[in-house]
Order: structure tokens, then sequence, then C-alpha cells
């Protein structure tokens, strides 16, 4: 979903936009290689990557790579990180992108992180994209010129999805559910998350759940 409105974002402020979608091994991989198909489609994006860390996987540490690791169930008052983090999962991601990026000459690479009224990763705050816009400028080229936007980063979740409203943008192709590929469980601490959101937002969650 913040990927999504993320997409919409970027389609409004820019000419051409490219799509990428990485697989690391995650439980809900099948549905959420869909989604992305569905939303490039959507946005008729005709520059797109599909690539494979799933090493990941292999290394563990979290409840969406390690089927031995049980995925918590949703507890939105707590302020521990929950299993589902991936340990240091988005800078893998970024890497990828700025490899890219470089190739093809694009200017910006936008990525749907939510720091507040989240799950409280580590690698989805503000800071963590101000040390990696650093990493970017000394270890590319001199005339390489690519900037990192968070456009949701300060948003609460609710406030995702008015904005995804306001842009058109197709939330009802978009998955967030950490367990499931064909009703979303409703009790994982990503659809707990969703769940308030769209309630807070006054509108029905357009997915199906359990």
């Amino acid at each position: 979903m913040d990927s999504c409105v993320t997409a919409a974002i970027a389609h409004q402020e820019n000419d051409e936009v490219a799509f990428l979608h990485v697989s690391y091994g995650q439980r809900t991989e099948v549905r959420e290689r869909r989604a992305y198909v569905e939303l490039a489609d959507y946005y008729r994006v005709a520059k797109r990557l599909e690539t494979s860390i799933e090493y990941l996987s292999r290394i563990g540490g979290s409840s969406l790579t390690d089927a031995s690791i049980a995925v918590s169930e949703a507890n939105l008052a707590s302020r521990e990180i929950p299993t589902s983090y991936i340990p240091f999962r988005n800078s893998h991601l970024l890497s990828i992108a700025v490899s890219w990026a470089e190739v093809i000459a694009a200017q910006r690479i936008y990525i749907g992180a939510v720091a507040e009224d989240s799950s409280g990763y580590p690698d989805c705050r503000a800071e963590f994209y101000k040390a990696f816009q650093r990493v970017i400028d000394v270890g590319t080229k001199p005339e390489t010129r690519i900037e990192i936007v968070t456009p949701v980063i300060h948003m609460r979740k609710s406030e995702i999805v008015r904005r995804g409203i306001e842009l058109g943008a197709p939330l009802e192709l978009t998955w967030s559910c950490y367990q499931a590929e064909d009703r979303a469980c409703g009790h994982c601490d990503s659809c707990a998350l969703r769940l308030r959101a769209f309630y807070g937002a006054g509108v029905k969650d357009p997915i199906l759940y359990a």
C-alpha cells in the first residue's frame, strides 16, 4: 500500500517512471510479485526490473523469510521491533536501485518507507535514508546525481490512504499481508496497521480478508 501510493506520487512528479521488484524469499513472494505486475501495468510502466536476493532467506532472522519463526500476532501498542523485521533489508533494495538508476540515468529513487505509525523498523527511519544518500553521493560516478525520495515517511498510515485516494492510486491492487496470499489474514502486524489506516481514513479496505 505504501509503495503503491509512493508510485502514484512518483508518477505525478515525473515524466517517466521505472519499477523495480525484489524477491527475497518472503512468504508472500508470489502475491507481492502479482501486485507489482498489476501496478506496473496500471501505470503503463515500460522500464521494469525484477531481481532476486533470496540469500536473505538463507541468512534468516525474520519470520517473513524463515519458516521456523512464527509470524507475530499484531500488537500495535508494543514498541518492540516485531519478528517480521528483516535485518538491514532496505540497504539491499536501495543498492540494487542505485545500480540500476545509474545505468538508466534515473535521477530519483522513490521508496515507500514509513517511520511514523508503523512497525518501528530501524531501516525505515529518515536518518537511515539521509545516511544512505551520503553513500550514493560518494559511491557513484562524479557526474551521477541520484536522490532518495521518501514522500510518505512522516505520514500516518491513514494519511497515506487518503493521499492514495486523492491521486487515484489503485489500492485494490495492493497486498500487505505477511503470511497469506489468497485472503489477507487480518491479524499480522502489517494487516493490523493497514486495517487501522483504512478505518482512520473512513474508507473500506478494498481487499479480501479471511
